[in-house]
């Protein structure tokens, strides 16, 4: 038996062994939108000596997942949103309604950025959401943005435009079709409103943030942000961190 960390998103499940040093061991997602929960329990770990979970999906899944971790788990952890965690501090002024993976993505950029001398940085997560989180260079967060990623975005087209496809296309600076022109509309907001952030944050802090670029989505956008720190892993590694110094209720 392990000890796992567990990440249940809006789309999927990912998961990792916590390994001997604390660090997430290698991860898989598993996709859950549609699925059935037994179809999923089936994939996990027979067996495992704690999980610790993140969860920012509906109720109903995050119950239905406890359920199956309950029936296979000694104990169970769920990670919460704390307004400081070492030098990193949290803006809201109810940190309780900070997405418990936005806090771990930080805790998890802001230890790469110690590595640099603790430069600031800009966490941005795209899954279903398109999240930006601003840390200055002394831990203190400046708050963040929220967006619908492009993903989100073509499937809001659709709905109420059928015509114009939820998916396809490729990312143009001017396109001349429909699917073309949709995706770099949609990509082409993200990152429009990813390099406003990085400028204001230039500005405002008198020196550009390293941008840590994470999340399902990010690998659409990451050959157009070559300035970005591609961390796929960023809340699994936050997680882990969390889930050292975590003590048993």
């Amino acid at each position: 038996m392990q000890r796992w960390v567990l990440d249940l998103g809006n789309t999927r499940l990912k998961i990792a062994p916590l390994q001997a040093n604390g660090e997430a061991g290698e991860s898989i997602a598993l996709e859950h939108r549609g699925a059935d929960m037994a179809a999923l329990a089936a994939r996990l770990p027979p067996e495992m000596e704690v999980a610790y979970l993140a969860s920012v999906t509906d109720e109903a899944l995050r119950v239905g997942l406890l359920d199956v971790l309950a029936a296979r788990c000694q104990r169970i952890s769920l990670a919460r949103t704390q307004r400081r965690w070492g030098d990193l501090r949290i803006a809201y002024a109810d940190p309780a309604r900070l997405g418990v993976d936005r806090f771990l993505a930080m805790i998890a950029a802001r230890a790469h950025a110690a590595r640099v001398e603790h430069e600031p940085v800009l966490v941005c997560g795209v899954g279903t959401a398109l999240t930006l989180d601003l840390i200055d260079a002394q831990g203190q967060h400046l708050g963040g943005r929220i967006a619908p990623s492009p993903t989100v975005m073509r499937q809001a087209l659709n709905r109420q435009v059928a015509q114009l496809p939820a998916c396809g296309g490729s990312y143009v600076e001017f396109a001349v079709d429909t699917p073309d022109a949709l995706a770099s509309g949609c990509v082409g907001a993200a990152l429009g409103l990813i390099q406003r952030s990085l400028a204001d944050a230039g500005s405002r802090l008198g020196t550009a943030p390293a941008l840590y670029l994470h999340g399902g989505g990010g690998e659409e956008l990451r050959s157009l942000l070559p300035q970005a720190r591609w961390s796929p892993r960023l809340v699994l590694e936050g997680l882990a961190q969390w889930a050292a110094i975590e003590k048993p209720a």
